[in-house]
Formats: structure tokens, C-alpha cells, sequence
């Protein structure tokens, strides 16, 4: 009921009482993709730090879905304390969500790590009542429309989550299905649950994550946001299709966009070491020890850094890392990031890897 009038709400089935075996097509296409993740992840795993790239543009492009919109330059100042942008630290705190989601990713999922990356993701945003953050829904929601009434989808009454999501949790630790089906099987499934307030869509994108990772055994899976992002028509009407019985479309859909993803991750990965070969070929001419050189592998980590976090990072001095940021934006490696942190007494000066940032927000081949 909503305001006295009965609403028609989608239950699904259990997971656990249905049989997810997929065509000889589909499944051709998720053991090519199976593949395609597990050297993607091989690449990722030779430098982790740059494998914080593929992180970051996961992180950009789901929240790009969700209506935050902000330059990937931003959320990397974001991460090192830059708070000048508020949507950026926002996108920040979701790459925080998947870092810590990934690093569970070596034991079975609870409900409580769920919780977690909710907490993570909304606590500090707002936009969520405190006892909401981490939390199931109590009330009924819907999407689309002003209210259950004229919604274009109705998810299940709150007392039915705690049931399905249970359920949700059995089928994600279970191995019946290759990873693709069931990345694509639980992520579909959490959508229509639907179990929290807010957040939804970015805790069901970093499920798919998480599964494939804890599958394949590899740390970082290849960012599949980037390209829900260049086709949310073929992503909802795969949700829908799944909802209404239909498997192999929307694992068909699913295996094709992690494929793509998977070889631009490994396309990444070789042009940013070509680019950090090309920026040590630039400072060739400096003593072995120059703190500029030290200051390149913090760069592949943090591609916005400040004098004092180079500091630190480095073990030097504030001002011998003044002075090498300073050489390596004259070499053409940094440039000055202009915007600086408000508040009291001297603001701090980022300065911005930009060849590295620019190679990142364009990544895709599509």
C-alpha cells in the first residue's frame, strides 16, 4: 500500500531455487572473457601503482552514472587532500569503497561487508538520514516517477530484503557459475532488490568488481563502469531482459563490455610505463640519487602531489621537494594544479602529472 492505494511491487524468485546455465554462444563468450580478465589482472598485478589508473577511471565513470561529474585531475587531488571540489572528494570516497571492497575480496562476502561499502560510499555525503548509512531500506522506494504509483519500476517491499539479499550473499560465495554469469546474475539481482536508500547502483557496480576478483584471483578487475557509461541503453535493457527471464542477453551483454575493458586495461597499463620510460629519458642527465627521480614512482601513485606529501613520501625535505617538483615541471613532467585548498594561513600548491591524467580519462578505445 502507498497513501492508502495498493501498489504492485517486483519480488524476484531466489536465486538459489533457479538454474543460470547459459547457451553454447554465451558461454564460448564468457570463457574468452574469463581469459581476457585474468591477463588483464596479470598486467595490473607487474605495477600495482599503476593499476590505481584503472581504480580511478572505475571510480570516475560510476559515479559519471550517477550524476557526479568531475575531472579525474580533481579526484586525484581529492585523494591527497585537496578539498576544494566537493563532488571530487564525493568520487574519492567511492574509490575508497572499491580499494577496501577489493581487498575483501580473498574470503566469502557478507552482508556486513555490503554494509561497509555503503558506509563508506554515503556516510559522508549527506544525502542519506545517519541511521540509512550502512543499512537496509525500511521503507519502500521505486525508481523513476513521484511515487510507487507512477514509478517506471518498483523494487521489493523492505521486509522482503533482508530474505533476498541473504539469499544474494549464498549465490555471490557459491561457485555454480562461471564468474561472468554470476558478476552479471548477482549484479542484476542486487539492482532489483534495490536493498538500500541511496548508493545502489555503485554498490551493484562494485559487486561485479568484487566477484571477479575473488574468482579470477587477480587484485584489480578491469574497470566495466567506463563502459556502462558509452551505453546505458544496452545496460538497462539488459537489466530488464534479466528480469524478465531473459539470461543470455544480458550476460551476453555484460562478457562483451568486461572483454573491451579488459584489453583497453592492458593497453593502458603499456602506454603509461612507455610514458614513465619517456619521462626518465627526460631527467637522464641527473645524478642517480636526484630527489626528482625519487619523486617519478610517486608520481605513478599520486598523479596530483604537493611539496609536503613528496616530503613524506620521499624522506626529504619540504624544500628539496619544492625544488624537484619545480625541475620536473620545468622537464615537462608536472604542471601547477590551479586549484588551491581553501581555509586559514598558507594554501597548499598541488602540481598535476597531466600526460598521466590525460592518458587515464581517455583510456577507452571506444
Amino acid at each position: 500500500m502507498w497513501n492508502g492505494a495498493p501498489i504492485r511491487a517486483w519480488v524476484p524468485d531466489l536465486l538459489a531455487s533457479q538454474d543460470f546455465e547459459v547457451g553454447i554462444r554465451t558461454a564460448r563468450r564468457t570463457e574468452q572473457v574469463v581469459a581476457a580478465v585474468r591477463a588483464s589482472g596479470g598486467a595490473s598485478a607487474r605495477n600495482e601503482a599503476l593499476a590505481l589508473l584503472l581504480l580511478r577511471a572505475e571510480g570516475v565513470a560510476s559515479s559519471y552514472i550517477e550524476g557526479l561529474r568531475t575531472p579525474l585531475a580533481d579526484v586525484a587531488a581529492a585523494e591527497v587532500g585537496d578539498t576544494s571540489n566537493s563532488t571530487a572528494t564525493w568520487v574519492a570516497d567511492n574509490l575508497t569503497a572499491v580499494r577496501r571492497a577489493l581487498g575483501g575480496a580473498g574470503r566469502n562476502l557478507t552482508i556486513e561487508d555490503i554494509h561497509e561499502w555503503h558506509q563508506r560510499l554515503m556516510g559522508a555525503t549527506g544525502r542519506l538520514p545517519e541511521e540509512m548509512v550502512g543499512a537496509f531500506r525500511t521503507a519502500q522506494s521505486w525508481i523513476g516517477g513521484t511515487s510507487p504509483h507512477s514509478a517506471s519500476f518498483v523494487p521489493p517491499p523492505p521486509e522482503r530484503v533482508e530474505d533476498l539479499m541473504v539469499d544474494l550473499i549464498g549465490f555471490v560465495n557459491a561457485e555454480g557459475v562461471d564468474p561472468v554469469t554470476q558478476a552479471a546474475v548477482a549484479h542484476a539481482q542486487f539492482e532489483i532488490i534495490h536493498p538500500y536508500g541511496d548508493g545502489n547502483g555503485r554498490i551493484g557496480r562494485i559487486l561485479i568488481g568484487w566477484i571477479l576478483a575473488h574468482r579470477t584471483a587477480i587484485t584489480v578487475p578491469p574497470p566495466v563502469s567506463v563502459f556502462i557509461v558509452r551505453d546505458p541503453g544496452g545496460y538497462l535493457a539488459g537489466l530488464t531482459r534479466f528480469r524478465l527471464g531473459e539470461l543470455d542477453p544480458w550476460v551476453d551483454w555484460l562478457a562483451a563490455q568486461l572483454q573491451y575493458s579488459s584489453e583497453a586495461a592492458q593497453g593502458l597499463l603499456v602506454r603509461s610505463e612507455q610514458l614513465l620510460e619517456e619521462w626518465s629519458r627526460r631527467i637522464d642527465d641527473l645524478r642517480a640519487d636526484a630527489t626528482a627521480r625519487l619523486v617519478l614512482p610517486v608520481l605513478v601513485e599520486h598523479p596530483v602531489v604537493s611539496s609536503d606529501l613528496v616530503a613524506d613520501l620521499v624522506v626529504v625535505s619540504e624544500r628539496a621537494a619544492r625544488a624537484a617538483l619545480a625541475l620536473l615541471a620545468a622537464r615537462g613532467i608536472l604542471e601547477p594544479y590551479d586549484k588551491a585548498t581553501a581555509g586559514p594561513g598558507r594554501p597548499r600548491r598541488f602540481w598535476v602529472a597531466s600526460e598521466l591524467i590525460a592518458m587515464a580519462t581517455n583510456w577507452s578505445p571506444l
